[in-house]
C-alpha cells in the first residue's frame, strides 16, 4: 500500500501543487477587487447622517428623512430606512425591522469573505504537501542510485546535487503557500473589519431613531395622564365649592 501511494506521489509530481496554489491566488486577487469594489459603493456619510435625521425626525419630516436615507445608499443608511418604514407601529416593530435588515446586510457584506479566509488558512498547508512530494521524489531517486564502474559511476556521483536540487526546488512550494496566504488572510482581516464598522454605524443611527420614537410616545402618554389628574382635581374643587355655597 506504501509502495503504491509512493508512486502515485513521485509520479504525480509537485507541479501540480504550484499550479493550484497560483489559481487560488488569482481567485482571492479577483474576490478581494471585488469586495473592495462593493465596500466602495456602499462608504456613506455618516458623520452629518446623525444631525441631519436627527433634525428631521424632530421636525417630523418623515417623507424628508426617508429621501435623505435613501440617498445617502450605505448600509447605515438602508437599515434606518426598514426601521422607519415602520414608523406607524411603534419603536418595537421599527427595532425589529431594523434587526432583520442588518441580518440582511451582514449576509451581503460577509459574501465571498469565507472563501479568502480559507485560502488563507489552507494555502500553507497545500505548499506543505507539495513540499512532502517533492522530498519523497527525491529520496525515492536517492534510494534507486546505485553506483557502478564507467560512465554510470560517473553519473552517480552527481546524483546527490541533482537530489539537493530537486528538494530545493519542492522547498519553493511550501514558500508558494504562504505567498498566497498572506494577503488572503489580511484581506479577510481588512474586509471583516470594514462589516464590523458598517453594523456598528447602522446601530448607532438606529438609535437616533428608537429614541425619537421612544421620546415620541412616553411625554405623551405622561401629558394624557397630567390631563386626567387635573381635570379630576378641579372636578373636586368645584364639588368642594358647590357644598360650602349650599351649607
Amino acid at each position: 500500500m506504501i509502495e503504491k501511494l509512493t508512486y502515485l506521489m513521485v509520479g504525480s509530481g509537485a507541479g501540480w501543487v504550484l499550479w493550484l496554489l497560483i489559481a487560488l491566488s488569482l481567485a482571492s486577487v479577483a474576490v478581494a477587487l471585488e469586495r473592495a469594489w462593493v465596500f466602495r459603493r456602499m462608504n456613506g456619510r455618516m458623520d452629518p447622517l446623525v444631525p441631519e435625521l436627527r433634525k428631521l425626525l424632530r421636525g417630523e419630516e418623515y417623507e424628508r428623512a426617508r429621501k435623505l436615507l435613501e440617498g445617502a445608499n450605505s448600509v447605515e443608511s438602508r437599515v434606518v430606512a426598514a426601521g422607519l418604514a415602520e414608523l406607524e407601529q411603534g419603536a418595537a416593530s421599527a427595532e425589529e425591522a431594523m434587526a432583520a435588515a442588518m441580518g440582511l446586510e451582514r449576509k451581503r457584506l460577509e459574501q465571498r469573505l469565507l472563501f479568502l479566509g480559507t485560502v488563507g488558512n489552507n494555502a500553507p498547508f497545500v505548499g506543505l504537501l507539495g513540499t512532502v512530494i517533492g522530498v519523497v521524489g527525491a529520496f525515492e531517486a536517492l534510494g534507486h542510485t546505485q553506483p557502478v564502474n564507467g560512465a554510470m559511476a560517473a553519473a552517480s556521483a552527481l546524483a546527490p546535487e541533482r537530489i539537493m536540487g530537486a528538494i530545493s526546488e519542492a522547498l519553493v512550494a511550501t514558500a508558494v503557500g504562504l505567498v498566497v496566504a498572506i494577503p488572503a488572510v489580511a484581506a479577510f482581516n481588512y474586509f471583516q473589519g470594514r462589516v464590523t464598522a458598517a453594523l456598528a454605524d447602522a446601530e448607532t443611527l438606529g438609535h437616533v431613531l428608537l429614541a425619537h420614537l421612544r421620546e415620541e410616545h412616553a411625554p405623551r402618554g405622561v401629558s394624557r395622564q397630567g390631563i386626567q389628574r387635573e381635570a379630576a382635581s378641579h372636578q373636586g374643587n368645584g364639588s368642594a365649592s358647590l357644598a360650602t355655597a349650599v351649607e
